[in-house]
């Protein structure tokens, strides 16, 4: 029996893993430069715990989670975000009685979801998310939607576009609730059975229906902010003001509406505007939610957060065309003639890795030519040739591929030689 990948999964593979590596080392490096700190939760979760933390009325917990019942009966699941595993932890773990605060974290580490495959989305990915526990200060939902698009900049996307809105506090959101209530009941048969549904467990979420997105009733749907009170508008426009000092540019949508059900006040999303990224141009999301952490079992406590797939920003960065500087050569790559320097070689190869640099060897007692065939396609800086008489005489030939300077040197010196 051949075996084959599961269905939405993914291998990666030595040449491309590279690229991974060097997104999420930049995501490391911006969340230092803001002071976010690693946080990493398990992979499985109980069930109740989504359920409770992302939403009931949700496509996550209605038709895209991965649950199983252990060998005790429990129902576990698959983490489909990683949200309600941090806030989980946060409350378990008393982080919010720790001094520093707000308590700031981040995540990188694979989701699961059932949905079907597309460009950029598997059923296994890989999130990258930030969580800002602690505070209610509009300047914090500012520093958070910066921290994302710093890191889609500094991976080199251009053709970005940010989207913001307001959902307003829970008064502003039970009067809006009211409101898409009345419009929407009165022709609710005409729209798909998610929406039925979502009529009187989250309207909100109708609007973010995909299926009857082009129904005349969602042109006319009243709009957030119309019945926003006074200290959220105010809320909201000082995030406003905040972004605009930070220099970066947004679009006010009332129509965006975050796919969960523990949003409030700010909504944010960032897109791609590049040239046959996709229908869906969704790159990241996120927003406030003051609700969640009480809602796990903590005290009251704000919040706000964003999370994005690796995978969709790698094909953004594909859409534009952009290479990243990885860099796939070696140091040095040690070329041998005879039986003796090719015994040398193993203790020559580990002296330069014990000295801090990137070397190899043949293990397949290749001809010489085969061998500079091999130290091209590792790309290798230096090759360095240890034969018969050089090794008498304590002695290695090398030379510099780019310049094409060759030199000989002891081999004690190597090492040192190659890092200056």
């Amino acid at each position: 029996m051949a075996f084959q990948i599961p269905r939405g999964t993914q291998d990666i593979l030595p040449g491309e893993v590279e690229r991974w590596q060097y997104i999420e080392n930049t995501a490391r490096e911006i969340c230092k430069l803001y002071q976010y700190k690693e946080i990493r939760t398990p992979v499985f979760e109980h069930t109740e715990l989504f359920q409770r933390g992302v939403g009931e009325s949700t496509d996550i917990v209605q038709k895209e989670m991965y649950t199983f019942q252990d060998r005790k009966g429990r129902n576990i699941t698959l983490r489909p975000e990683g949200t309600a595993s941090t806030v989980r932890a946060f409350v378990e773990k008393k982080l919010y009685a720790q001094p520093a605060q707000p308590t700031k974290l981040y995540y990188i580490g694979p989701m699961f979801r059932y949905e079907r495959p597309q460009t950029g989305r598997f059923r296994q990915f890989v999130q990258f998310g930030v969580e800002a526990l602690g505070s209610s200060n509009p300047a914090m939902d500012a520093e958070v939607i910066s921290l994302a698009m710093e890191l889609y900049r500094s991976v080199g996307l251009k053709k970005l576009k940010l989207i913001i809105n307001s959902l307003g506090d829970a008064d502003s959101r039970k009067a809006h609730k009211e409101a898409l209530i009345a419009h929407f009941e009165p022709r609710i048969g005409e729209f798909c059975s998610d929406c039925q549904k979502r009529l009187t467990q989250n309207p909100l979420r109708i609007l973010d229906c995909k299926t009857d997105r082009d129904h005349e009733l969602m042109k006319t749907a009243p709009s957030i902010m119309d019945y926003l009170n006074d200290e959220s508008r105010a809320y909201f426009e000082k995030v406003q003001a905040y972004l605009t000092d930070l220099g970066i540019d947004f679009t006010v949508d009332p129509n965006l509406v975050r796919g969960l059900d523990y949003y409030n006040h700010t909504a944010f999303e960032i897109m791609s505007d590049a040239e046959g990224f996709g229908a869906i141009t969704t790159l990241c999301g996120g927003g406030r939610y003051n609700g969640l952490v009480q809602e796990i079992g903590g005290p009251e406590t704000p919040g706000i957060g964003f999370a994005l797939s690796i995978e969709r920003l790698l094909a953004a960065l594909d859409a534009e065309g952009v290479e990243l500087p990885v860099d796939q050569s070696i140091d040095c790559f040690v070329v041998t003639l005879g039986d003796k320097p090719k015994d040398r070689s193993v203790s020559l190869v580990y002296e330069l890795r014990k000295a801090g640099l990137t070397a190899e060897k043949d293990y397949d007692d290749k001809k010489m030519k085969a061998q500079f065939k091999a130290a091209d396609r590792f790309n290798a800086r230096y090759v360095a040739v240890l034969g018969e008489d050089e090794l008498e005489k304590n002695m290695i030939s090398v030379k510099n591929m780019e310049s094409g300077e060759q030199k000989e040197i002891s081999l004690q010196d190597l090492a040192a030689y190659i890092k200056g």
